[in-house]
């Protein structure tokens, strides 16, 4: 098969039209693996693909592979269950539910089975945007001190009586973990020699986050880029996140939302070179804000 040649992929055999080594573009993430271990789960969707006989039928992408439109970064869970039917998935997890998803997709009644029983347990906690996250769903001494602290403030806020039990049932399941948040924003502009009032700004369209994991999926959810440091624990820190939009009123409006208020900001600014025919220099710029909730 001429195609599947352009591909890397060994030629298929008499019986089967598929190659005994197959490429795969999930999601614009490339898997190389066995056709075997692809229609190992009998009636599954990947069995159902690599099966059939009109191979002309599946989509490919320019370079002659097998294209499926799902998730690239979980397709990789997808793809080690489906070598020995057993799950095993990183320490501190994030994704149980979107995986869930994906096998539901795939047609994998038992691997929905093994990540249903965790996903129900978070599920009964609430709505908490970071449920998924097992730091969130243990007991910790910020949590306590958070609990403290409410408790303190709860009779400056009503008459007591009534009204005191009733401030204490609406904010209990409100208390949220304090912590820090950085946005980081470089951009570049022209000052000419007349005025500051005639700078033209060219801003580059990357925002990024730094802080712990856990705050930062809570703060910015789907909007968050996690494809740089997808597995990374919710207690951990890290400064590879970046945002999906591009403007800083949307990521400040969302951090005002969960509960931040800005306590620092600082800027630098370098002048990168000058034009020979004006007096316009460019500069270019980096600019942090800090983000805490209490």
């Amino acid at each position: 098969m001429a195609l599947a040649d352009s591909a890397g992929c060994a030629k298929p055999s008499e019986d089967l039209p598929f190659p005994e080594i197959i490429e795969l573009n999930v999601g614009g993430q490339v898997y190389i693996t066995r056709h075997p271990t692809l229609i190992s789960v009998p009636g599954s969707l990947l069995w159902e693909m690599f099966t059939q006989k009109n191979v002309r039928s599946l989509a490919r992408d320019s370079k002659g592979r097998f294209f499926v439109d799902r998730d690239g970064f979980l397709f990789r869970y997808i793809l080690d269950y489906m070598r020995d039917q057993q799950l095993v998935l990183p320490e501190h997890f994030p994704e149980r539910s979107r995986l869930q998803r994906e096998a539901e997709y795939f047609m994998l009644p038992e691997l929905v089975k093994m990540l249903a029983p965790k996903l129900s347990k978070q599920n009964s906690l609430g709505d908490d945007p970071c449920q998924s996250d097992p730091e969130e769903l243990s007991p910790s001494a910020d949590a306590a001190r958070s609990l403290t602290a409410a408790s303190a403030a709860l009779p400056s806020a009503g008459a007591g009586g009534a009204g005191g039990t009733g401030t204490a049932g609406a904010a209990g399941p409100d208390i949220r973990r304090a912590g820090f948040i950085t946005i980081g924003y470089r951009g570049s502009y022209t000052l000419g020699r007349d005025s500051q009032t005639d700078a033209k700004f060219r801003r580059v369209a990357r925002i990024m986050v730094c802080g712990k994991t856990s705050l930062a999926k809570e703060v910015f959810g789907d909007t968050l880029n996690e494809s740089r440091d997808p597995d990374r624990p919710p207690e951990r820190y890290t400064s590879r996140y970046y945002l999906k939009f591009t403007f800083l009123e949307q990521a400040f409006d969302k951090l005002a939302d969960a509960g931040f208020h800005m306590v620092a900001c600082n800027s630098t600014g370098t002048c990168a070179f000058a034009h020979d025919q004006t007096d316009d220099r460019i500069w270019t710029s980096y600019t942090e804000y800090v983000f805490y909730r209490e």
